[in-house]
């Protein structure tokens, strides 16, 4: 297994939505992270589109990779087949061997065979880019879902980028996803939380913590999962502080420590 970082990590420092800093953090920002806490891979998500790079920054973004040792993965939000055939030829242009794809509330409601389909129809760019395509469990795609959409395009270069947190929102308790998705999983992201009691004793609620501290149990997904050799990718739910500068040192902060974690869980026997 190999520890790595996901630019979900830096959510604030990046930027969100509507939340965007004066100086965001850029993709060779976190590529300088991730060399500083010697990990092994990065994986940019949708929240840093390599898309908005042109092909000079996407290279210079390469050659500093190998330059650090560190492998490069990516990844888009809901399913749309000519923007993962986009995201194929970006990968095949930095080296990726991970093309992450999240599915959403739009992509819960297609027919799985119309998605399978349009799945397979990319089976030949995967293999001639040499990626293979892990789909996420997301917070409105159930895991059974995710399995059945993986048996009808039952290929090998397609599998499950297995999330442990996200289908709380799906309505399983994250040892059932790992359970139903681990045998399928090729890519996977650890994160942390913790239940909060609301003071009024009116429910309760589901905040991120920083790796180690919360309910996750590391070790069991770890073993669930085989321990194979997969990319473990570090992302975090820090909630928003009310201000870019404690965000960003929060961010850090976190990762500093949810880092040491994960380099200490995947060394483990």
């Amino acid at each position: 297994m190999i520890a790595g970082l996901g630019s979900y990590a830096f959510r604030w420092s990046v930027g969100h939505k509507d939340r965007r800093p004066e100086a965001p953090m850029t993709a060779m920002d976190v590529l300088d992270v991730a060399a500083e806490h010697d990990l092994g891979v990065v994986q940019y998500a949708d929240n840093l589109p390599l898309h908005k790079l042109g092909e000079g920054e996407l290279d210079a973004l390469a050659t500093a990779a190998r330059a650090k040792g560190i492998a490069l993965e990516l990844g888009t939000q809901s399913f749309d087949a000519e923007e993962v055939r986009r995201y194929i030829e970006i990968g095949q242009r930095i080296g990726a061997g991970i093309l992450r794809v999240a599915l959403d509330a739009p992509d819960a409601k297609r027919p799985v065979p119309e998605l399978a389909a349009e799945f397979v129809a990319l089976l030949p760019a995967l293999k001639a880019a040499n990626i293979r395509l892990a789909i996420e469990n997301h917070f409105n795609f159930p895991s059974r879902r995710v399995v059945e959409l993986l048996k009808q395009i039952d290929d090998e270069q397609v599998g499950v980028c297995l999330d442990v947190a996200n289908s709380i929102c799906a309505g399983e308790w994250p040892m059932e996803t790992v359970e139903i998705l681990a045998p399928y999983t090729i890519n996977l992201h650890l994160k942390d939380y913790v239940i909060q009691p609301d003071p009024y004793g009116v429910g309760f609620s589901i905040h991120g913590a920083p790796l180690g501290t919360g309910r996750t149990d590391i070790a069991a997904v770890l073993d669930a999962v085989g321990r194979r050799d997969m990319s473990v990718i570090y992302e975090h739910w820090l909630h928003w502080p009310g201000a870019f500068d404690a965000a960003r040192k929060a961010e850090h902060n976190w990762t500093n420590q949810s880092v040491k974690v994960l380099k200490a869980s995947v060394q483990s026997p």
